[in-house]
């Protein structure tokens, strides 16, 4: 069992992505140095099942949902410092991919302002899950050379929707569903351009739903209250028979 007695130098914090949903999206590596956790901080979107993996390390719950923070950044800032001093391996466990819209960088500032070694583990994101189970890869040779990953989450609840890329990728989009679908209009995306509406993608229970741009407005009964991605463009087009 880890000790709370502080350790005589600063441990090192180790951020893993834990993928996008059940226990085993993890990655080896991440795996590995989960089991050497003497302490996890751990994000809401994370399988309980990984507790298996480090049963005697103490979990400290950070999660947050949106902009709803059960727990400030400033908060875990501060926890990850003094954890840190008190043990010799800190886990910092992620949803999805840590360098992804997990304020990857804030965390890193403040460790290394304070001296303290980091490792970054790479982990399966949500919007490669949510193409691998409705088999519509983000790249199609000719017609899918670019991908583009963007948050449709803001404290105004206003998108901003552009057309940089074949394929366009929203994370946090489940709230404002009708909103994004003008945006992209009003960026220059078709009416019939295909959209694919995957939430909790990586669960049991996913769900996922076909539309153009015009009918994105109807996949949010659908997808209401749930971890949503939305997959524009060139991804999003269900693939061709082989003529």
């Amino acid at each position: 069992m880890p000790s709370d007695a502080p350790s005589p130098r600063p441990g090192r914090v180790v951020f893993i992505g834990a993928g996008p949903g059940v226990a085993d999206l993890i990655t080896v590596r991440g795996a590995a140095r989960l089991r050497e956790a003497d302490v996890v901080l751990y994000d809401a979107l994370t399988d309980p099942a990984l507790r298996e993996l480090a049963p005697d390390a103490q979990w400290i719950d950070v999660g947050k949902r949106g902009f709803d923070h059960a727990v400030s950044q400033g908060q875990i800032n501060q926890l990850l410092l003094e954890q840190a001093g008190r043990h010799a391996l800190v886990v910092r466990l992620k949803g999805g991919d840590p360098s992804l819209f997990g304020r990857l960088e804030e965390e890193l500032v403040t460790l290394q302002a304070a001296g303290i070694a980091c490792e970054v583990v790479p982990g399966v994101t949500s919007a490669v899950a949510a193409a691998a189970s409705a088999q519509r890869p983000l790249t199609r040779r000719g017609t899918g050379r670019s991908v583009s990953f963007a948050t449709a989450m803001t404290r105004t609840l206003d998108p901003h929707a552009c057309r940089s890329a074949d394929t366009e990728v929203f994370y946090m989009a489940g709230r404002q569903l009708g909103s994004l679908g003008a945006q992209l209009m009003a960026a220059g995306w078709g009416a019939d351009d295909p959209v694919l509406v995957v939430s909790q993608a990586g669960w049991p229970d996913q769900l996922q739903t076909s539309h153009t741009i015009t009918t994105l407005a109807d996949a949010a009964a659908t997808h209401e209250g749930r971890p949503t991605v939305v997959i524009v463009g060139a991804g999003a087009a269900e693939i061709q028979p082989l003529p």
